[in-house]
C-alpha cells in the first residue's frame, strides 16, 4: 500500500523547502546526536545538571551555537547557522538548547558583541571550547524587562584605577542567572557605569565569580534560584556584589571607555542610544529563543498527530472498528490551525534568521536602519512564536489524553520546558510595546519617551507607508494585492490577495486609531506622557499582534514563492490558506465591526475553514514528517507502540487520491 500521499508530494522535496539554506547544519545534528543526548525522564535536578553540563563539553566541534564566533578563535562566522544549530538542540532537549544559549550566546556572544580585540584575544577560544562556563547577569530581582533602570552599580575610582562592582540592596542581586549556580566561572555583568561623579548608563563588566576549585570569590556571594517548573538542567543562580574589585581593562568597551584618569568617552553621545545599540547587538539571543519555541512546537505536534492516527474512539454504524481521533472535524480543529500557524510562523523565522545573518555575518559596521527592523520583528516573532507554544503544546497534551500527562511520552517536559520562554529574553507583552513603539515613531533613540507622539507633524499614513515598504518580498505581495477584484463579496475568501489586504487593512486601521488616540492624549494630557500611554495601551497591543500576523503571513507568502515543486507548493498553499483563514476567523468579531466583514461572508468562512480540515486531513502526518524530526529525538513510548503505518493510513490512501491538493 502507498504512502497516503506519497501521489502527490514527495516528503523529500517538502523537507528541503523547511530545511532551507542552513540544511547542512540541520542534517549535521540529525547525523551526530543520538541517545545520548536524549532527555531523562525522572531525573533530579542535580543530575539534569550533571548531565546537560557533560553533554555541552561533548557536542560534536561542528555542532551547537557557537559557529556564530569569528574563524580566527575556533568559530565559523556563521550567525545563521549558529540560531538553526539552537532549534536543532531545542528539538532533542531543552536543557541543553538554554545551557548551550548561556553560554555561546547570551556569555560569550556579549564577550564578542560589546568587548574588544584583547577580550576577544583573551577568553572567546576558551569559552567556545567549554574551558571557561560563564553568565550573564543582566536581570535583577526588582528589573526584569526594564534593564535600563537597573541598580546595580560600578564606580571608577582613579587612585586604584579599577572599578567597584556593588549590590546596593536585595532588590538590585542579579536574578534567574543561567550558569550561576554551578558552573559559572566569570560573569557578564551589567551595571549602572559611573566615573567623577556621573552616570553613563548602563555597560557591561567581565567579572570573575568563582577560584579554580569552584569556591565564590571575595565579595561575591552565589545562590541557587531553587526548584523550577522545568529546564532542570539549567543551573539559574543568584549573583550579589558587596564592593567587588574590578580591573579598568575588564569593561567590556566597544561603546563606552574610561580613560586612566576616569575621563568617558563614546563614539556615541547619546545614553539612551547607546544602550540600545548595545542591546541590539545581543538580538541574537531572542531570535534563537523564538525559534527554540517553535522547534519545540514541531515535536508536540508530531506526537499529538501520529497519536491520532492511531488511537481509535468510539464506533459508526456500519464500520467494525473504532473512527481515528484524527478523523473528526473537532481534533482536526485542534490540531491542523496549530500546525498551518507553525508553518506561517517556520517561514517567518527562515526570513528572519536570513535578515539576522546579513546584518551581523558580516562582522563590519552594522547598518542602524535596518538593526533596529530586526530588533522589532525579533520582538515581535519571539513573542508570537512563544505564546503559540504554550498554546499549542498544552492543546497537544490535551489530545493525547491520559498519554500526554506521561512523562514517557514528552509532552509534559515540552510543556514544562518551555512555559518560561514567554517571558525571557524578553516579557512578552513589553516586547509588543516596544515593537508598536517602532511602529508609531518609526525610530529607537529615545525609546521609552512618548515626546513627539503628539506633534502635528506627525502622520500616521508616513508611518504606515514606511513600515510597509520594509517588508520583504514586496514585490510578490503587491502584484496579488493589486489581483484583487473590485467587488469583496465576489471575491473567493482563498484569493491571496484579499487575505493579504485583509491583514494589511486591519494592521493599518488600528495603526491610525492609535495615532489618534495618542495624539488626542497628548493635546489633553502633555504634562502626564505616562497617562498619554497607559490609556490607549491595548489598542497599542493590537497594533503589534496586527503588525506580527501580517508580517507572518506576508513571509510564508514569500516562502511559497520560493518553492520550485508545484506539488509542494500547492499543499503549502492550502496550508496558507487554513493559516490566513484561521487568523480571520479568530478576529471576526474586530472585522465585522469595522464593517471588513459581511455576516454572510463570516459564516462563509467558517465553512470554508471546515472544507480545508477535510481537505488536508490526509496530509497531516506528510506534514508533520515534512519537519524531518529523527525517530529517536521525539522520545515517546506511545509512539514506539505505533502499529505499521500502512495499517493506520490504508483508509485513507482513497481519500488521498480523491482529495489531494491538485498540482
Amino acid at each position: 500500500m502507498p504512502d497516503h500521499a506519497s501521489d502527490h508530494i514527495e516528503l523529500a522535496r517538502l523537507r528541503k523547502v523547511l530545511d532551507g539554506p542552513w540544511a547542512a547544519v540541520r542534517d549535521a545534528h540529525r547525523d551526530h546526536l543520538d541517545t545520548n543526548f536524549l532527555p531523562v525522564y525522572g531525573e533530579t535536578g542535580d543530575q539534569a545538571r550533571e548531565r546537560i553540563s557533560r553533554l555541552l563539553t561533548e557536542l560534536p566541534a561542528e555542532l551547537g551555537m557557537s559557529s556564530a564566533f569569528p574563524t580566527e578563535y575556533g568559530g565559523r562566522s556563521d550567525v545563521g547557522g549558529s540560531i538553526v544549530a539552537s532549534e536543532m538542540l531545542a528539538q532533542i532537549d531543552l536543557s541543553l538548547m538554554v545551557k548551550a544559549g548561556v553560554q555561546w550566546g547570551l556569555f560569550g556572544g556579549a564577550v564578542a558583541a560589546l568587548g574588544t580585540r584583547r577580550h576577544h584575544d583573551a577568553y572567546l577560544r576558551d569559552i567556545i571550547s567549554g574551558r571557561l562556563f560563564g553568565c550573564f547577569a543582566m536581570t535583577e530581582t526588582g528589573h526584569g524587562s526594564d534593564v535600563q533602570q537597573l541598580r546595580t552599580t560600578c564606580a571608577y575610582d582613579p587612585q586604584t584605577r579599577t572599578f567597584e562592582l556593588h549590590t546596593p540592596h536585595e532588590a538590585a542581586r542579579k536574578d534567574y542567572i543561567g550558569n550561576a549556580a554551578r558552573d559559572g566561572r566569570m560573569a557578564v555583568v551589567f551595571a549602572q557605569l559611573i566615573t567623577k561623579g556621573r552616570r553613563h548608563g548602563v555597560h557591561a563588566w567581565l567579572v570573575p565569580i568563582r577560584d579554580a576549585q569552584g569556591n565564590p570569590l571575595p565579595g561575591v556571594t552565589i545562590g541557587d534560584a531553587g526548584p523550577k517548573a522545568g529546564l532542570l538542567g539549567v543551573d539559574n543562580g543568584r549573583l550579589t556584589f558587596d564592593r567587588v574589585t574590578v580591573p579598568r581593562d575588564m569593561l567590556l568597551d566597544r561603546y563606552g571607555q574610561v580613560a586612566e584618569d576616569g575621563t568617558y568617552a563614546s563614539p556615541i553621545e547619546n545614553d539612551s542610544r547607546r544602550f540600545f545599540t548595545m542591546l541590539g547587538t545581543l538580538v541574537r539571543g531572542r531570535v534563537s529563543v523564538g525559534g527554540a519555541a517553535s522547534a519545540a512546537t514541531k515535536s508536540a505536534l508530531t506526537i499529538a498527530v501520529r497519536y491520532g492516527d492511531i488511537r481509535r474512539q468510539f464506533d459508526t454504524p456500519g464500520a467494525d472498528r473504532e473512527v481515528l481521533l484524527n478523523d473528526y472535524l473537532a481534533h482536526q480543529r485542534k490540531l491542523l490551525p496549530a500546525l498551518a500557524t507553525t508553518y506561517a510562523l517556520h517561514f517567518a523565522q527562515a526570513e528572519l534568521v536570513a535578515a539576522l545573518h546579513e546584518v551581523h555575518g558580516g562582522g563590519g559596521p552594522v547598518d542602524e536602519h535596518r538593526q533596529r527592523e530586526l530588533e522589532s520583528r525579533a520582538a515581535g516573532l519571539k513573542a508570537a512564536q512563544t505564546w503559540h507554544a504554550t498554546r499549542t503544546i498544552q492543546m497537544c497534551r490535551e489530545a493525547c489524553g491520559g498519554a500526554g500527562y506521561l512523562a514517557e511520552n514528552r509532552l509534559p517536559s515540552l510543556k514544562a520546558d518551555t512555559d518560561v520562554f514567554t517571558t525571557f529574553e524578553g516579557d512578552n507583552t513589553v516586547l509588543l510595546q516596544l515593537v508598536a513603539k517602532g511602529l508609531l515613531t518609526g525610530y529607537r533613540d529615545e525609546f521609552g519617551s512618548l515626546d513627539g507622539w503628539g506633534r502635528a507633524s506627525f502622520v500616521a499614513e508616513q508611518v504606515r507607508e514606511m513600515v510597509i515598504e520594509r517588508t520583504a518580498a514586496r514585490s510578490v505581495i503587491e502584484r496579488l494585492i493589486s489581483a484583487v477584484p473590485g467587488h469583496d463579496e465576489e471575491v473567493a475568501v482563498t484569493h491571496r490577495g484579499w487575505q493579504l489586504t485583509m491583514f494589511e487593512g486591519r494592521e493599518g486601521h488600528l495603526l491610525d486609531g492609535a495615532v489618534r488616540r495618542l495624539r488626542n492624549g497628548a493635546a489633553a494630557k502633555k504634562d502626564r506622557p505616562f497617562d498619554i500611554f497607559n490609556d490607549v495601551q491595548d489598542h497599542v497591543l493590537a497594533v503589534a499582534t496586527a503588525h506580527i500576523d501580517r508580517v507572518t503571513l506576508e513571509a510564508f507568502v514569500a516562502g511559497i514563492a520560493d518553492t520550485a515543486d508545484p506539488a509542494v507548493r500547492a499543499l503549502l498553499s492550502r496550508v496558507c490558506d487554513l493559516y490566513a483563514l484561521s487568523v480571520i476567523e479568530a478576529n471576526k468579531g474586530w472585522f465585522l465591526e469595522h464593517d471588513r466583514l459581511t455576516p454572510a461572508r463570516s459564516k462563509a468562512i467558517t465553512g470554508v475553514v471546515n472544507g480545508l480540515l477535510k481537505e488536508l486531513r490526509p496530509h497531516l502526518r506528510t506534514l508533520v514528517d515534512g519537519f524531518a524530526i529523527p525517530e529517536v529525538w521525539l522520545h515517546c513510548a506511545i509512539l514506539r507502540e505505533e502499529p505499521d503505518r500502512q495499517e493506520t493510513m490504508a483508509a485513507h490512501d482513497a481519500a488521498a487520491s480523491s482529495q489531494a491538493v491538485p498540482v
